[in-house]
């Protein structure tokens, strides 16, 4: 494929004129994570008001509430989406069934990575948190304060834990992050140390599979040539898009903004889209 076919758009209009379905990213495209992109409300909005069901769908570890009640702070508009699937809602539904067949131990000792001591991620399930990677039996990787610590202090955390092959879960594969200060290392970051340090981690969220299949689920289990998923980054929404059979719009507002050459980084993960827009506003 090449950027000849790629075919570029003002907004997302046309898009609600061809596509019944969005499965929409939301750092990088609605919002920096401190406040809204410009037309990004409104344009929310519009596409509720126009019939189409929408489902946002993240790789951020803490559960769908807390991201929800995020938006409505940031001002978006209570009801402009349908649904809200994140990575850690997977996992934590899929913890919670590995508990009740007993393929959990209760009080299993987990080593949380988080960020701003956010515990959501593991709330009713059956974990005993320790800070110590000697310690922890189950390692659960849902964010990163990159813009906090540097990468030495994760690997004197992790390395413990890896040595002993404890395993890892990550619930956030994006290994960048968008922060007040600029882009930093994000937890999928942290799983490639993990990995470095001998141990192994299973990801949950964009671009692997379980996220789109719940987020579909969702919707209903529509024709998927009825679906559009729309995000900011080619490794996990255009990748994952294309993976599950429908077709993706990449947004330039968020960690690819100002990107000279995006046929490499296209290139790079062997994932196109069909559209391209400057950002998330409805024209």
């Amino acid at each position: 494929m090449s950027t000849e076919r790629v075919e570029r758009l003002d907004g997302i209009g046309p898009l609600a004129e061809r596509y019944e379905i969005f499965l929409l990213d939301q750092f990088g495209v609605l919002h920096d994570g401190s406040a809204p992109y410009p037309g990004a409300v409104d344009a929310l909005s519009a596409l509720k008001c126009a019939g189409k069901t929408v489902v946002l769908i993240s790789n951020s570890g803490k559960r769908a509430r807390p991201n929800e009640d995020r938006l409505l702070k940031l001002g978006f508009a209570a009801g402009s989406w349908d649904h809200f699937v994140s990575s850690g809602e997977v996992a934590w539904r899929s913890f919670r069934e590995m508990a009740a067949t007993a393929a959990l131990r209760p009080g299993t000792n987990c080593l949380l990575i988080s960020r701003d001591n956010d515990r959501s991620a593991i709330e009713g399930l059956p974990f005993v948190l320790t800070g110590a990677g000697d310690e922890a039996e189950l390692v659960l990787i849902s964010a990163s304060e990159g813009d906090r610590y540097d990468l030495d202090h994760y690997r004197r955390l992790l390395a413990p834990a890896a040595a002993r092959q404890v395993p890892c879960f990550c619930t956030n594969p994006d290994t960048i992050m968008l922060t007040a200060i600029g882009p930093r290392f994000g937890a999928g970051r942290l799983a490639d140390l993990y990995e470095s340090l001998g141990g192994s981690v299973t990801r949950i969220g964009k671009p692997y599979p379980a996220i789109f299949d719940a987020a579909l689920a969702l919707a209903g289990k529509p024709d998927r040539s009825t679906v559009v998923c729309v995000g900011d980054s080619v490794e996990h929404d255009i990748s994952g898009g294309n993976s599950a059979g429908v077709a993706t719009a990449l947004v330039l507002s968020g960690i690819l903004a100002d990107t000279p050459d995006l046929t490499a980084v296209f290139d790079e993960h062997r994932a196109w889209p069909d559209y391209i827009t400057n950002s998330f506003s409805f024209r």
